[in-house]
């Protein structure tokens, strides 16, 4: 049975082995390669046992699939990084793949990702929102300002999580707020402070999580200008 969908599975198939394998036999493997279609390619993983237990096969492993997998994905163009006067990497690079109505890929350094909307708004949901995002990038802030903190001041921090909401509220059910018309957004953060901590420490903790960078970026004044770039 498996092999007759080997047979017709038109994928490329990668098969790694190890010839020391003792649970699973050369013949299979041997097998398997038979039955496929081209393209296909077989590694000898010489050395390694069933479940990659050592940590150098394994990332040998990763390594292999890794380069071997980019020749048969549909991966887009590289994006031209910014760059500053000294060479380092700046800012964040957005495009539409053309896959769907909002699909979008992210490159943000050596690191690339995707956006998308939900498929109740007409989107694949292939990715975070961008209030996903917006949210995301307040929470790990928040997290890493507050690790920051307690690395300085030696304290029992263990874990932290942080989980966010956006919602648009009405003006007049925000009391501290400047505005008064219409409607505005609200973004709920809950932090949970793992480790054996005082409620002194937790409270300043909780302080601290209204200083990070993001969390001031988005209660302040913030001058986006926008500007024609080039076509490359």
């Amino acid at each position: 049975m498996l092999l007759a969908h080997i047979v017709s599975l038109h994928k490329a198939l990668l098969i790694l082995h190890s010839p020391t394998d003792e649970i699973v036999g050369i013949d299979n493997a041997s097998r398997i390669f038979l039955a496929a279609k081209h393209p296909k390619s077989f590694v000898s993983l010489a050395g390694a046992d069933h479940l990659l237990s050592r940590r150098s096969d394994a990332a040998y492993v990763a390594n292999v699939i890794h380069t071997w997998a980019q020749r048969y994905l549909d991966l887009p163009e590289e994006v031209p990084q910014l760059a500053d006067a000294a060479g380092q990497r700046e800012g964040v690079v957005v495009r539409e793949t053309g896959k769907g109505r909002f699909q979008q890929e992210i490159t943000a350094g050596r690191h690339r990702f995707r956006a998308d909307e939900p498929v109740a708004v007409g989107g694949a949901d292939s990715g975070p929102g961008p209030y996903d995002l917006l949210l995301a990038a307040l929470g790990a802030c928040t997290a890493m300002t507050l690790r920051l903190y307690a690395e300085r001041k030696a304290l029992p921090l263990e874990r932290v999580i942080v989980r966010l909401s956006q919602a648009k509220i009405h003006a007049t059910d925000c009391e501290n707020c400047e505005t008064k018309e219409g409607m505005i957004d609200r973004i709920v953060r809950s932090i949970t402070l793992h480790g054996e901590l005082d409620a002194e420490q937790r409270g300043r903790l909780l302080e601290i999580a209204d200083k990070c960078p993001v969390h001031r970026t988005l209660t302040s004044e913030v001058d986006i200008r926008t500007e024609v770039g080039d076509e490359t």
